[in-house]
C-alpha cells in the first residue's frame, strides 16, 4: 500500500518541478498541482485503504478492554450464554402480562 503511494508522490513531485521550472508555469500552479493532484488524493486513498486496519485495532483494543472490566464476551447480553437456537435462557426472559378483552 505505501510502495503505491510513495510512488504516486514521486510523480506529482516531478509534476510540480515541472511546474514551477516551466517558461509558462508559476508557483501557484505547482502548489495547487502538489496539493489537488497529490495530497488530497492520496490523503483519501490511505484513509480508505486503512479502513481494515483501523477496524482490527479497535476491536483488538476492546477485547484488551472487556475483561478488565468485568464485561461478558461479546455477542451475549447477560454473560449467560444463548441455547442452540440463539434465544435467551427462560430466566432472562421478562413477565409478560396476557392481554384481556373487554366485556361488552
Amino acid at each position: 500500500m505505501y510502495l503505491i503511494a510513495i510512488a504516486w508522490m514521486y510523480v506529482v513531485v516531478m509534476m510540480t518541478i515541472a511546474e514551477a521550472a516551466s517558461p509558462g508555469g508559476t508557483l501557484l500552479g505547482a502548489f495547487f498541482t502538489l496539493v489537488l493532484y497529490g495530497l488530497l488524493p492520496l490523503s483519501i486513498l490511505l484513509y480508505i485503504l486503512g479502513t481494515p486496519a483501523r477496524k482490527r485495532r479497535i476491536k483488538a483494543r476492546q477485547a484488551q478492554e472487556a475483561p478488565a472490566e468485568g464485561h461478558p464476551p461479546s455477542g451475549t447480553s447477560s454473560g449467560v450464554a444463548p441455547d442452540a437456537r440463539s434465544q435467551p435462557p427462560a430466566a432472562a426472559q421478562t413477565d409478560s402480562v396476557s392481554p384481556v378483552r373487554e366485556e361488552s
